[in-house]
């Protein structure tokens, strides 16, 4: 029963920046990895960025130079600085979690959570 609630998409022009913020809420023991998707009109959802519990990055070439991904573990959210954007970043963005959730104080289950998806529009 882990939730994901998003903030930070809007519209900006082009080279502007915007800050995407991902919380996690439920009763969670631990979380893993947290990743940025995103799903442009006509395309596949990719990849983005990711990060792990220990603080590994990886970014998609596109945004590699201009986006940072960072996790406060203590709040449980994830952040995507987004800088220099392009019209091609346009996108629906989705934030992703796994990771355990507590059943009981002896037993947990993974979840793989996903958030609602919040809109950035690159425009002039």
């Amino acid at each position: 029963q882990v939730q994901l609630v998003e903030s930070g998409g809007g519209l900006v022009q082009p080279g502007g920046s915007l800050r995407l913020s991902c919380a996690a809420s439920g009763s969670i023991r631990s979380i893993n990895a947290m990743d940025w998707y995103r799903q442009a009109p006509g395309k596949e959802r990719e990849l983005v960025a990711g990060i792990t519990g220990g603080g590994r990055t990886n970014y998609a070439d596109s945004v590699k130079g201009r986006f940072t991904i960072s996790r406060d573990n203590a709040k449980n959210t994830v952040y995507l600085q987004m800088n220099s954007l392009k019209p091609e970043d346009t996108a629906v963005y989705y934030c992703n979690a796994n990771g355990y959730t507590r059943i009981t104080y002896y037993s947990s289950q993974p979840f793989d959570a996903w958030g609602q998806g919040t809109q950035v529009t690159v425009s002039s």
